[in-house]
C-alpha cells in the first residue's frame, strides 16, 4: 500500500488536500494546526475506471480496490532542518513513500501567509532547504561514527573507506543542493542507505494550491520533484458532493479528471507503479506493484502460497479481456497467454495464477 505524506508551510492548503483525497471534513484555517506537530492519517480506495469495467464484465459478488494511507504531517516549517527533527515527526516523514508539496499560490486575508507575502518559489524552495538541511545533519553525523569506527578497528578499514566516500559524495550533493533522489544508486548502496531516514531521497509531487481561475506559476522543479496545481478549496467542495453531483459540478466547470484522480494518477507514476488484477467468482481486486516487478513478485503480493508454488501464470491485458468479452472466449482463442515466473508485469493486465503447494 502507497503512503504518501502531505506537507508544506503552515496556512499553504495541507488539510484542504487531506479533505481532497480522503473526502473527510476536518476543519481548515488558520485555527487549524497552527505549525504545531499533528498528524492526520486516512486509508482510502484508489480509483480504477478499468477495475470498475471488469468487475461490470466478470460480475463478482464484491469488487476490492487497491488502498493509498495519505497523512497530513503538521510541525514541519521553516527552521526544523536546522536541528534534529522531533522523534515523533520523523518518525512519521520517514514511513512514506512520497511526500505531496503542497505550495500556496492563493491570497486570503482571513489566512495571512506565515511569511507576510504570496511567492510560491521562495515556499518551495524553503521547504526543499528543510529536507536538504536534515540530511546534512544526518550525513555529518555518519561520517563522524565512519571515522571513530575506523580509529576503533571494529570492521574491515577497505569496507570502511568505500561507505566514507559514498556518504562524502552524498554531502556533496546536499551542500550543492541538490537532492538525494537525483541520484542513481548501485544495489550496494540502496542497502547501505536503507537503514538512514534521508528525506531528500523520496519522490516528491509539489502541488501549486491555486486561486480559482490562476495560472500555475513558474517554478524551478529541477530538483527532481514533479508539480502540478490544483484549486484544492474548490475541489474540496467537489469531494463532499454526491458522485452525480460532483460529476455535474465537474462538467460545469470543464475539468475532464476530479483533482484526488489526477493525484493519485501523478502519484503512480512518481513512484513507478503499477495495477494489476485478479478475478474470482466471489471477489475482483486491484493490486499494486513496482514497474519491473515479475510475475512471481506478483503472485506474492496476492498470497505467499501462489509464490511458494508457482507454475506459471495466466495473463491478459484488461481491454483485450474487455474486447473479447468473457475469460471462456479468451481462451478459446488462445489470447489468456501463459507466462513463467520471470515475466515482467504490465499495468492493467489481469492474471491467473496457476500455484501448488
Amino acid at each position: 500500500m502507497m503512503r504518501l505524506g502531505i506537507i508544506g508551510l503552515p496556512r499553504s492548503g495541507k488539510t484542504t488536500l487531506f479533505n481532497v483525497l480522503t473526502g473527510e471534513d476536518l476543519p481548515t484555517g488558520p485555527l487549524a494546526g497552527g505549525g504545531r506537530f499533528d498528524v492526520h492519517t486516512a486509508v482510502v480506495d484508489i480509483p480504477d475506471s478499468r477495475l470498475d469495467a471488469l468487475s461490470k464484465l466478470l460480475k463478482p459478488r464484491k469488487t476490492t480496490y487497491a488502498k493509498v494511507t495519505y497523512a497530513d504531517i503538521g510541525g514541519l516549517q521553516i527552521g526544523s532542518g536546522r536541528e534534529e527533527l522531533p522523534g515523533p515527526l520523523m518518525n512519521q516523514l520517514e514511513q512514506m513513500d512520497a511526500f505531496l508539496h503542497v505550495v500556496r499560490a492563493f491570497d486570503d486575508p482571513t489566512a495571512p501567509h506565515p511569511l507576510s507575502t504570496i511567492d510560491p518559489a521562495r515556499d518551495h524552495m524553503a521547504m526543499e532547504t528543510e529536507l536538504l538541511l536534515h540530511d546534512m545533519l544526518m550525513v555529518d553525523r555518519r561520517l563522524q561514527r565512519l571515522a571513530e569506527e575506523r580509529q576503533k578497528g571494529a570492521r574491515d578499514h577497505g569496507v570502511i573507506d568505500r561507505e566514507i566516500a559514498f556518504f562524502k559524495h552524498l554531502g556533496a550533493s546536499l551542500d550543492r543542493e541538490r537532492p538525494l533522489r537525483t541520484l542513481d544508486f548501485s544495489i550496494e548502496e540502496t542497502q547501505i542507505l536503507s537503514g538512514f531516514s534521508l528525506l531528500t531521497r523520496k519522490p516528491v509531487l509539489v502541488l501549486i494550491n491555486l486561486e480559482e481561475g490562476e495560472a500555475i506559476p513558474v517554478l524551478d522543479v529541477s530538483d527532481g520533484a514533479q508539480m502540478i496545481g490544483i484549486q484544492a478549496k474548490l475541489e474540496m467542495e467537489i469531494a463532499q458532493l454526491a458522485p452525480g453531483e460532483a460529476q455535474a459540478f465537474l462538467a460545469e466547470y470543464g475539468i475532464e479528471e476530479s483533482g484526488r484522480e489526477r493525484i493519485i494518477h501523478a502519484c503512480c507514476d512518481l513512484l513507478e507503479f503499477l495495477s494489476f488484477f485478479t478475478f474470482n467468482e466471489q471477489e475482483g481486486r486491484a493490486w499494486t506493484l513496482r514497474q519491473g516487478s515479475s510475475a512471481l513478485e506478483a503472485a506474492g503480493a496476492i498470497h505467499s502460497d501462489m509464490a511458494r508454488g508457482f507454475i506459471k501464470a495466466e495473463v491478459i491485458a484488461w481491454d483485450e479481456l474487455i474486447a473479447l468479452g468473457s475469460i471462456a472466449e479468451a481462451r478459446a482463442q488462445g489470447k489468456l497467454r501463459l507466462e513463467g515466473k520471470d515475466y515482467k508485469m504490465a499495468d492493467g493486465e489481469l492474471i491467473y495464477i496457476r500455484f501448488s503447494v
